[in-house]
């Protein structure tokens, strides 16, 4: 497959799932956060990945979203059209939702290359990641899953990281390199160690990849995900797609892309990489607001909201608020405070990545009506 090839069967999939519990209570089962405007910018994450991806696959943008964010998508996305649009009756989580993706687009032309971006991330500048998706689409037309690594830029331990190897020779794609492994989130200790030692990149869950090999591999990992997925793909785009979907979706195992596709495939020497340098952030928690929103500080206080009405004094942190009562904080240091109507959330940037333990313990005790 040539280059010009590669780029006119090049599809992008945009998974938009994930309910984003460490931001609640601003991000809901309901209103998730790629939803919202986290950035300060006028406009939600969702809509910037689409705007991104449009210069590189213009009417060939998939979304796979949940049936409850169907309205809401549609209303964010007006232009996509209803065979872009996959929706799952419930969350499978990633495996399922871009092996759907990887299937349906198999049945179409299976040729396709496809290339999955979460919704959820804020990236910078766009002209560069375009480009290394390019470079991406290049590498996979060879025959190959390539992933877009993220250079650190800190000792992070909240990301998995991917051991690079050597460089490829691949006209089109200059900085195509081997994947040596991909490797889980790591210690604090064993982070600094990554970051420091240049042969390691952070894994921003982005592959590019021909849909036939990703469901090659899928077959050999998650056998009966892959065969639900063939089986809902085959009904697909006729009168028997929705009661194939409603059937067969609620059966198939919950997995994520990296344990079912890329880590196997990069185990036998399939996965390559681009290295992204480019600005990323995939919106973890409220201190990753805070970092993404330097023009909403007033003095110390990083503050949102429509109408937000905060005093402060000798205080700093990040406050939400989506109502219109007063939030005075005084005294106090690396404060988050998120003030919604049926929910309030306290807790320091420090801290923030602990969020998602107060939403289980509510979804325990019964309290999903805040969820």
């Amino acid at each position: 497959m040539t280059s010009s090839e590669a780029f006119n069967r090049f599809h992008a999939v945009i998974p938009a799932g994930g309910v984003g519990t460490r931001l609640w209570p601003l991000s809901r089962e309901d209103a998730p956060k790629f939803l919202h405007d986290l950035t300060g910018s006028g406009t939600t994450l969702i809509r910037s990945t689409y705007d991104r991806l449009t210069p590189l696959a213009e009417g060939r943008t998939m979304v796979v979203t949940g049936e409850n964010h169907r309205d809401a998508v549609i209303e964010q996305l007006p232009e996509l059209q209803q065979s872009a649009l996959v929706l799952e009756p419930e969350p499978k989580d990633s495996a399922a939702a871009i092996g759907l993706a990887a299937a349906i687009l198999h049945r179409r032309d299976p040729e396709s290359i496809m290339g999955s971006f979460a919704a959820d991330q804020v990236i910078a500048p766009v002209d560069v990641f375009q480009e290394a998706v390019r470079e991406a689409v290049v590498t996979a037309a060879t025959g190959r899953i390539v992933t877009i690594g993220i250079k650190p830029t800190h000792a992070s331990t909240a990301f998995g990281y991917i051991r690079v190897g050597d460089a490829h020779q691949i006209p089109g794609a200059p900085s195509a390199r081997h994947v040596v492994e991909f490797v889980e989130k790591p210690s604090d200790e064993v982070a600094k160690q990554y970051s420091g030692s240049g042969d390691y990149l952070w894994n921003a869950g982005m592959f590019v990849g021909p849909v036939a090999l990703m469901l090659k591999h899928l077959a050999a990992t998650e056998p009966e995900l892959h065969a639900g997925l063939t089986e809902i793909a085959a009904a697909w785009d006729t009168e028997a797609q929705d009661e194939v979907l409603q059937r067969i979706w609620p059966t198939l195992p919950k997995t994520a892309i990296d344990y079912a596709v890329a880590e196997p495939a990069a185990d036998v020497g399939d996965v390559s990489v681009i290295p992204g340098d480019f600005t990323w952030d995939d919106v973890g928690d409220f201190a990753a607001i805070a970092r993404l929103n330097p023009a909403a500080q007033q003095e110390n206080m990083i503050v949102l909201g429509k109408q937000p009405r905060v005093y402060s004094e000798d205080a700093s942190g990040v406050v939400v608020s989506d109502t219109q009562r007063v939030v005075a904080l005084i005294g106090v240091e690396n404060i988050v405070v998120v003030d919604t109507d049926d929910a309030l959330l306290v807790t320091t940037t420090d801290h923030a990545q602990n969020v998602k333990k107060a939403v289980a313990a509510l979804k325990k005790k019964g309290d999903s009506d805040v969820l």
